[in-house]
Formats: C-alpha cells, sequence, structure tokens
C-alpha cells in the first residue's frame, strides 16, 4: 500500500479527519460516546458497576503485552521509527465497549481502545493491540481517509493478513485448510477485512466486499512493518521480532 496508491484512490480529495464525521463506529463504544450509564438492571443482572476494576485488569494486561508480546513490540518500534511514537497513558484506552467487539482504533483521537469487558485474556489483548497498531501505522504513514471506504478496506486487509487468518484458527472458522492454504487464507483475509468495514461504516455487504476486491492484491502484498505473515505458530512470532532490527524497529 505505497503512498501513490493511497492518493490515487482518493485524488482530488482532502483526507479529513473532523470530529462531527459520524461513521466511525463509535455506536460500538458507548464510553467513548459518553452514552454509557450502567442502570439498575445492568447492575443487577449484568455484572455491571465494576468498570472501575475491569480497567485496572485491563491495563494490567496492557503493560504486559507492551513488554512480552513481539509482535506488539514490532508495532511500537516501527510506529517509533516513523516518528509516531507510542505513549501508552496517551494512545491506549481500556474501555467497556459493545459485546460485539474486542477493540478499535479511533482516527480522530488516534486512540487503541482495549474492550475491557470482551477482551479480558492476555492473548486476545495482543492480538487486538496488535491489529489496532496496524492501522496507527498505516494512519502514521500513509495518508489515510478513513471516511475513503477503499481506504479503510486496505487497512483492513493489512490487519487482517498480519494478524489474523493463522492455519489453525482460520481452519476452524472454515476459511482455511491443508490444501491450497495460499487462497484458503486470501479468502480468510477477505472476509475477516469485509466483515470489519461492515462494524464501522453504514454500508451493504456487497459495497464493503466490492471495496476489500477492489484494494485487495497490493494491500496484500503490503507486509509492513511485520515483513511476514503469522501463521499462528510461536516460531513465527519470534522470527519477525527477530528480523526486526534490520528495518530499524526493535
Amino acid at each position: 500500500m505505497a503512498d501513490e496508491n493511497i492518493e490515487n484512490q482518493n485524488s482530488g480529495e482532502t483526507p479529513s479527519k473532523s470530529d462531527d464525521y459520524d461513521g466511525w463506529g463509535f455506536d460500538l463504544f458507548p464510553e467513548r460516546r459518553g452514552t454509557f450509564k450502567p442502570t439498575i438492571k445492568n447492575i443487577l443482572f449484568q455484572g455491571r458497576g465494576n468498570e472501575n476494576v475491569e480497567r485496572m485488569k485491563c491495563e494490567n494486561k496492557v503493560a504486559y503485552c507492551l513488554n512480552k508480546s513481539p509482535l506488539v513490540k514490532i508495532m511500537l518500534g516501527a510506529l517509533k521509527r516513523n516518528g509516531c511514537e507510542v505513549n501508552p497513558f496517551r494512545h491506549i484506552a481500556c474501555e467497556f465497549c459493545d459485546t460485539s467487539v474486542h477493540g478499535g482504533y479511533d482516527p480522530i483521537m488516534n486512540q487503541v481502545v482495549i474492550c475491557q469487558n470482551t477482551a479480558v485474556s492476555k492473548g486476545t489483548i495482543q492480538g487486538v493491540l496488535t491489529h489496532e497498531l496496524i492501522h496507527m501505522f498505516d494512519n502514521c504513514t500513509r495518508k489515510l481517509d478513513f471516511r475513503n471506504i477503499e481506504h479503510l478496506a486496505c487497512t483492513e486487509i493489512r490487519a487482517a493478513n498480519l494478524t489474523h487468518c493463522g492455519l489453525v484458527s482460520s481452519m476452524l472458522e472454515g476459511h482455511s485448510s491443508l490444501f491450497n492454504f495460499k487462497k484458503k487464507h486470501q479468502d480468510c483475509v477477505k472476509h475477516k477485512a469485509t466483515v470489519s468495514v461492515l462494524a464501522v461504516r453504514d454500508v451493504t455487504f456487497e459495497q464493503a466486499k466490492e471495496a476489500v476486491e477492489n484494494v485487495f492484491d497490493r494491500c496484500y502484498a503490503d507486509l509492513e512493518p511485520i515483513g511476514r505473515r503469522i501463521k499462528g505458530r510461536r516460531v513465527d512470532f519470534d522470527l519477525a521480532y527477530a528480523e526486526a532490527f534490520l528495518m530499524g524497529y526493535d
């Protein structure tokens, strides 16, 4: 996803990040939108009212991943190398979210959101951090306009390609097999990218799928800054981190 490709997709338009734009998927993040107020029913029957405890647990697990996860450390190094150093207290927030999501990226605030009520394991938080930091990296290094559905589709393709669709997980979801893995992996990435576009944009499935298809080849081929597709084996994480120094991302 070279800069010129992104600029060509949006020629004649000026990327806008106006805070009055209502298409960022904020309905999935009621605390961020300012609409989350637990009711007595929520507290009595849904276990709400413990948000501060949830947040502290989430923040502790985030800190662990920032220090221990090879992929997260690659992303932090890459962002720093490109002049967009991450301050966890400023750029990462644990919040209450809709139960359909584990996290998100807020391009207006330039923040990664970790859903403290749904992303409860270190493994899940590691995946969310890596995925959303790819969006932050793309926003830092490419001229993204998140209103442009093809820009959004491209960064979702990259995040799915670099952090999801490992052989085991995608086989369990029915997207991959031991036979013709390359095509099945691409199918998995297309599916996850399409679903991600639908989660934050009020478009039809056909529109989301078309946007993904339009930019798929060049965005699927862009492996920066991790440098390889992670197939779900621990060795892939370690190899990617071992190679990071070559690009100054350690």
